[in-house]
Protein backbone atom coordinates (compact mmCIF):
# COMPACT_ATOMS: atom_id res chain seq x y z
CA UNK A 1 0.00 0.00 0.00
CA UNK A 2 1.44 3.36 -1.05
CA UNK A 3 0.56 5.18 2.17
CA UNK A 4 3.07 7.97 1.51
CA UNK A 5 1.37 8.70 -1.82
CA UNK A 6 -1.96 9.40 -0.11
CA UNK A 7 -0.26 11.53 2.55
CA UNK A 8 1.61 13.49 -0.13
CA UNK A 9 -1.60 14.15 -2.08
CA UNK A 10 -3.38 15.47 1.03
CA UNK A 11 -0.48 17.72 2.09
CA UNK A 12 -1.11 19.89 -0.96
CA UNK A 13 -4.63 20.66 0.33
CA UNK A 14 -4.41 20.45 4.13
CA UNK A 15 -2.06 21.64 6.87
CA UNK A 16 -2.45 18.48 8.98
CA UNK A 17 -2.64 14.85 7.81
CA UNK A 18 -3.04 12.37 10.67
CA UNK A 19 -2.04 8.71 10.37
CA UNK A 20 -4.26 6.98 12.99
CA UNK A 21 -2.24 5.29 15.72
CA UNK A 22 1.06 6.67 14.42
CA UNK A 23 1.27 10.49 14.29
CA UNK A 24 0.49 13.56 12.22
CA UNK A 25 2.40 15.33 9.45
CA UNK A 26 2.07 19.10 9.90
CA UNK A 27 2.88 21.99 7.57
CA UNK A 28 3.37 25.70 8.04
CA UNK A 29 4.02 28.38 5.46
CA UNK A 30 7.54 29.82 5.13
CA UNK A 31 8.07 33.08 3.25
CA UNK A 32 10.49 33.48 0.36
CA UNK A 33 14.06 34.26 1.41
CA UNK A 34 17.52 35.07 0.05
CA UNK A 35 20.74 33.43 1.18
CA UNK A 36 23.16 36.35 1.34
CA UNK A 37 26.43 34.45 1.04
CA UNK A 38 25.42 32.21 -1.89
CA UNK A 39 23.04 34.75 -3.50
CA UNK A 40 20.38 32.01 -3.76
CA UNK A 41 16.69 32.91 -3.95
CA UNK A 42 14.25 30.45 -2.32
CA UNK A 43 10.49 30.63 -3.12
CA UNK A 44 7.83 30.39 -0.39
CA UNK A 45 7.00 26.85 0.69
CA UNK A 46 5.27 24.58 3.20
CA UNK A 47 7.71 23.39 5.84
CA UNK A 48 7.07 19.83 7.05
CA UNK A 49 7.08 18.57 10.65
CA UNK A 50 5.91 15.43 12.49
CA UNK A 51 4.02 15.17 15.80
CA UNK A 52 3.87 11.73 17.37
CA UNK A 53 1.27 12.86 19.92
CA UNK A 54 -1.50 13.44 17.35
CA UNK A 55 -2.77 9.93 16.66
CA UNK A 56 -6.58 10.19 16.85
CA UNK A 57 -8.34 9.31 13.62
CA UNK A 58 -10.01 12.36 12.05
CA UNK A 59 -11.27 10.43 9.00
CA UNK A 60 -9.28 12.46 6.44
CA UNK A 61 -6.71 9.86 5.36
CA UNK A 62 -9.06 6.86 5.57
CA UNK A 63 -11.81 8.61 3.63
CA UNK A 64 -9.38 9.64 0.88
CA UNK A 65 -8.01 6.09 0.64
CA UNK A 66 -11.53 4.67 0.46
CA UNK A 67 -12.41 6.96 -2.45
CA UNK A 68 -9.21 6.27 -4.39
CA UNK A 69 -9.26 2.48 -3.93
CA UNK A 70 -13.07 2.23 -4.10
CA UNK A 71 -13.31 0.33 -0.82
CA UNK A 72 -15.47 0.77 2.29
CA UNK A 73 -14.33 3.25 4.91
CA UNK A 74 -13.91 0.54 7.58
CA UNK A 75 -11.69 -1.48 5.24
CA UNK A 76 -9.47 1.55 4.67
CA UNK A 77 -9.13 2.04 8.45
CA UNK A 78 -8.06 -1.59 8.90
CA UNK A 79 -5.50 -1.34 6.10
CA UNK A 80 -3.96 1.77 7.66
CA UNK A 81 -3.82 0.05 11.05
CA UNK A 82 -1.96 -2.97 9.62
CA UNK A 83 0.49 -0.75 7.76
CA UNK A 84 1.19 1.29 10.90
CA UNK A 85 1.99 -1.89 12.86
CA UNK A 86 4.43 -2.92 10.14
CA UNK A 87 6.14 0.50 10.18
CA UNK A 88 6.50 0.45 13.96
CA UNK A 89 8.07 -3.02 13.89
CA UNK A 90 10.70 -1.84 11.38
CA UNK A 91 11.45 1.23 13.49
CA UNK A 92 11.92 -0.89 16.61
CA UNK A 93 14.45 -3.01 14.73
CA UNK A 94 16.48 0.15 14.06
CA UNK A 95 15.59 0.61 10.39
CA UNK A 96 14.94 3.97 8.74
CA UNK A 97 11.54 4.38 7.09
CA UNK A 98 11.58 6.30 3.82
CA UNK A 99 8.41 8.19 2.88
CA UNK A 100 8.92 9.27 -0.72
CA UNK A 101 8.82 13.08 -1.21
CA UNK A 102 8.00 13.50 2.51
CA UNK A 103 11.04 12.49 4.57
CA UNK A 104 12.72 9.88 6.77
CA UNK A 105 11.51 8.42 10.08
CA UNK A 106 13.80 6.78 12.64
CA UNK A 107 13.75 6.05 16.38
CA UNK A 108 16.17 8.05 18.53
CA UNK A 109 17.91 6.85 21.69
CA UNK A 110 14.84 7.77 23.79
CA UNK A 111 12.54 5.62 21.68
CA UNK A 112 10.83 8.63 20.07
CA UNK A 113 10.25 9.00 16.36
CA UNK A 114 12.61 11.50 14.77
CA UNK A 115 11.58 13.05 11.42
CA UNK A 116 13.91 14.44 8.74
CA UNK A 117 11.82 16.26 6.08
CA UNK A 118 12.59 16.03 2.38
CA UNK A 119 13.08 19.16 0.27
CA UNK A 120 12.36 17.54 -3.09
CA UNK A 121 8.74 18.75 -3.37
CA UNK A 122 7.13 22.05 -2.41
CA UNK A 123 3.57 21.36 -1.16
CA UNK A 124 2.59 25.05 -1.38
CA UNK A 125 0.32 25.32 -4.44
CA UNK A 126 0.76 29.12 -4.58
CA UNK A 127 4.45 28.55 -5.41
CA UNK A 128 3.78 26.08 -8.24
CA UNK A 129 6.45 26.35 -10.95
CA UNK A 130 8.87 28.35 -8.78
CA UNK A 131 12.30 26.94 -8.00
CA UNK A 132 15.56 27.99 -6.37
CA UNK A 133 17.96 30.07 -8.46
CA UNK A 134 21.26 31.92 -8.05
CA UNK A 135 21.88 35.51 -9.06
CA UNK A 136 25.45 36.82 -9.52
CA UNK A 137 26.54 40.00 -7.83
CA UNK A 138 25.67 43.17 -9.74
CA UNK A 139 28.81 45.14 -10.68
CA UNK A 140 28.36 48.90 -10.67
CA UNK A 141 30.78 51.35 -12.36
CA UNK A 142 32.10 54.11 -10.14
CA UNK A 143 32.49 57.51 -11.79
CA UNK A 144 33.61 59.39 -8.69
CA UNK A 145 37.29 59.50 -9.62
CA UNK A 146 36.53 60.65 -13.18
CA UNK A 147 34.28 63.46 -11.93
CA UNK A 148 36.91 64.65 -9.47
CA UNK A 149 39.52 64.76 -12.22
CA UNK A 150 37.22 66.83 -14.48
CA UNK A 151 36.50 69.29 -11.68
CA UNK A 152 40.22 69.83 -11.11
CA UNK A 153 40.92 70.61 -14.80
CA UNK A 154 37.78 72.71 -15.46
CA UNK A 155 36.48 74.26 -12.23
CA UNK A 156 33.08 75.88 -12.32
CA UNK A 157 32.81 79.38 -10.85
CA UNK A 158 29.61 81.28 -10.18
CA UNK A 159 29.64 85.06 -10.89
CA UNK A 160 26.66 87.09 -9.68
CA UNK A 161 24.91 89.07 -12.43
CA UNK A 162 24.59 92.81 -11.92
CA UNK A 163 21.23 94.42 -12.60
CA UNK A 164 20.22 98.05 -12.29
CA UNK A 165 17.70 99.06 -9.63
CA UNK A 166 15.75 101.06 -12.20
CA UNK A 167 14.92 97.98 -14.28
CA UNK A 168 13.66 96.19 -11.17
CA UNK A 169 11.28 99.06 -10.40
CA UNK A 170 9.87 98.97 -13.95
CA UNK A 171 9.23 95.21 -13.71
CA UNK A 172 7.53 95.57 -10.34
CA UNK A 173 5.17 98.29 -11.57
CA UNK A 174 4.16 96.22 -14.60
CA UNK A 175 3.49 93.20 -12.38
CA UNK A 176 1.18 95.21 -10.11
CA UNK A 177 -0.90 96.37 -13.09
CA UNK A 178 -1.19 92.83 -14.51
CA UNK A 179 -2.19 91.37 -11.17
CA UNK A 180 -4.84 94.03 -10.66
CA UNK A 181 -6.46 93.45 -14.05
CA UNK A 182 -6.32 89.67 -13.52
CA UNK A 183 -8.00 89.94 -10.12
CA UNK A 184 -10.90 92.01 -11.53
CA UNK A 185 -11.43 89.54 -14.38
CA UNK A 186 -11.30 86.54 -12.06
CA UNK A 187 -13.84 88.09 -9.68
CA UNK A 188 -16.25 88.80 -12.55
CA UNK A 189 -15.92 85.26 -13.93
CA UNK A 190 -16.43 83.70 -10.49
CA UNK A 191 -19.56 85.79 -9.85
CA UNK A 192 -21.11 84.81 -13.20
CA UNK A 193 -20.31 81.12 -12.59
CA UNK A 194 -21.98 81.12 -9.16
CA UNK A 195 -25.09 82.82 -10.53
CA UNK A 196 -25.46 80.31 -13.38
CA UNK A 197 -24.98 77.40 -10.98
CA UNK A 198 -27.64 78.67 -8.58
CA UNK A 199 -30.11 79.22 -11.42
CA UNK A 200 -29.58 75.67 -12.73
CA UNK A 201 -30.04 74.17 -9.22
CA UNK A 202 -33.28 76.12 -8.74
CA UNK A 203 -34.68 74.83 -12.05
CA UNK A 204 -33.85 71.22 -11.09
CA UNK A 205 -35.53 71.62 -7.71
CA UNK A 206 -38.71 73.01 -9.35
CA UNK A 207 -38.84 70.08 -11.78
CA UNK A 208 -38.56 67.56 -8.93
CA UNK A 209 -41.31 69.32 -6.98
CA UNK A 210 -43.67 69.27 -9.99
CA UNK A 211 -43.03 65.56 -10.48
CA UNK A 212 -43.86 64.73 -6.85
CA UNK A 213 -47.07 66.80 -6.94
CA UNK A 214 -48.29 64.98 -10.08
CA UNK A 215 -47.70 61.53 -8.56
CA UNK A 216 -50.70 59.87 -6.90
CA UNK A 217 -50.29 59.14 -3.18
CA UNK A 218 -52.23 56.36 -1.44
CA UNK A 219 -52.33 55.95 2.34
CA UNK A 220 -53.54 52.68 3.92
CA UNK A 221 -54.79 53.24 7.43
CA UNK A 222 -54.55 49.60 8.55
CA UNK A 223 -51.64 47.97 6.71
CA UNK A 224 -51.10 44.23 6.99
CA UNK A 225 -48.22 43.13 9.23
CA UNK A 226 -45.03 42.33 7.42
CA UNK A 227 -44.29 38.65 7.02
CA UNK A 228 -40.90 37.55 8.34
CA UNK A 229 -39.38 34.37 7.00
CA UNK A 230 -36.54 32.77 8.93
CA UNK A 231 -34.51 30.47 6.73
CA UNK A 232 -31.58 28.66 8.27
CA UNK A 233 -28.79 28.07 5.82
CA UNK A 234 -25.96 25.77 6.84
CA UNK A 235 -22.42 26.55 5.78
CA UNK A 236 -18.96 25.15 6.33
CA UNK A 237 -16.63 22.65 4.69
CA UNK A 238 -16.61 20.05 7.51
CA UNK A 239 -19.54 17.60 7.15
CA UNK A 240 -20.43 14.62 9.37
CA UNK A 241 -21.52 11.84 6.99
CA UNK A 242 -24.45 9.62 7.99
CA UNK A 243 -24.49 7.49 4.84
CA UNK A 244 -24.54 7.37 1.05
CA UNK A 245 -27.42 5.94 -1.00
CA UNK A 246 -27.72 4.78 -4.57
CA UNK A 247 -31.43 5.75 -4.72
CA UNK A 248 -32.20 9.45 -4.13
CA UNK A 249 -35.53 8.63 -2.46
CA UNK A 250 -33.74 6.63 0.23
CA UNK A 251 -31.46 9.57 1.00
CA UNK A 252 -34.53 11.80 1.48
CA UNK A 253 -36.05 9.28 3.91
CA UNK A 254 -32.79 9.22 5.85
CA UNK A 255 -32.80 13.03 6.09
CA UNK A 256 -36.37 12.97 7.45
CA UNK A 257 -35.46 10.36 10.07
CA UNK A 258 -32.45 12.34 11.27
CA UNK A 259 -34.38 15.60 11.44
CA UNK A 260 -37.00 13.91 13.62
CA UNK A 261 -34.15 13.06 15.99
CA UNK A 262 -33.16 16.73 16.15
CA UNK A 263 -30.23 16.79 13.69
CA UNK A 264 -29.85 19.46 10.99
CA UNK A 265 -29.53 16.77 8.37
CA UNK A 266 -29.46 17.38 4.63
CA UNK A 267 -28.14 15.97 1.36
CA UNK A 268 -24.98 17.45 -0.14
CA UNK A 269 -25.22 15.95 -3.63
CA UNK A 270 -23.61 12.97 -5.30
CA UNK A 271 -20.05 11.78 -4.75
CA UNK A 272 -17.74 10.54 -7.47
CA UNK A 273 -19.43 7.11 -7.41
CA UNK A 274 -22.94 8.47 -8.00
CA UNK A 275 -24.09 7.93 -4.38
CA UNK A 276 -26.30 10.52 -2.68
CA UNK A 277 -24.52 11.63 0.52
CA UNK A 278 -26.50 12.46 3.67
CA UNK A 279 -24.87 14.44 6.49
CA UNK A 280 -25.87 15.10 10.08
CA UNK A 281 -24.79 18.72 9.64
CA UNK A 282 -22.06 21.04 8.36
CA UNK A 283 -19.59 23.06 10.42
CA UNK A 284 -17.23 25.98 9.88
CA UNK A 285 -14.26 24.53 11.81
CA UNK A 286 -12.75 21.10 12.31
CA UNK A 287 -13.00 21.47 16.11
CA UNK A 288 -16.79 21.98 16.00
CA UNK A 289 -17.22 19.03 13.66
CA UNK A 290 -15.02 16.80 15.83
CA UNK A 291 -17.02 17.59 19.00
CA UNK A 292 -20.30 16.76 17.27
CA UNK A 293 -18.79 13.61 15.72
CA UNK A 294 -17.76 12.35 19.16
CA UNK A 295 -21.31 12.90 20.42
CA UNK A 296 -22.86 11.13 17.40
CA UNK A 297 -20.52 8.13 17.67
CA UNK A 298 -21.25 7.84 21.37
CA UNK A 299 -25.05 8.06 21.17
CA UNK A 300 -26.17 7.35 17.62
CA UNK A 301 -23.83 6.00 14.94
CA UNK A 302 -20.34 4.58 15.54
CA UNK A 303 -19.58 4.56 11.80
CA UNK A 304 -20.10 8.32 11.23
CA UNK A 305 -17.08 10.20 9.90
CA UNK A 306 -15.98 13.68 8.85
CA UNK A 307 -15.92 14.68 5.17
CA UNK A 308 -13.97 17.78 4.24
CA UNK A 309 -15.56 19.14 1.09
CA UNK A 310 -16.21 22.63 -0.29
CA UNK A 311 -19.76 22.80 -1.61
CA UNK A 312 -20.68 24.93 -4.60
Amino acid sequence: MQLETYISDLLYRYDCVTVPGFGAFLTHRVSAKIHESSQTFYPPKKALAFNEQLQQNDGLLANYMAEVENIPYSTAVNKISKHVKSIKSYLVEGETIQFKNIGELVLNTDGKIQFHPSNQINFLTDAFGLSDFNSPNISREVFKETVEAVEETAPISLTPEKRSNRNWLNYAAAAVVVLGLGGIGAATYYSNTIENHNQLAQEQANDQLDTKVQEATFVISNPLPAATLSLEKQSGNFHIVAGAFRVAENSKKKVSQLRELGFKARTIGENRYGLHEVVYGSFETRAEAQRELNNIRRNHNRDAWILIKKLK
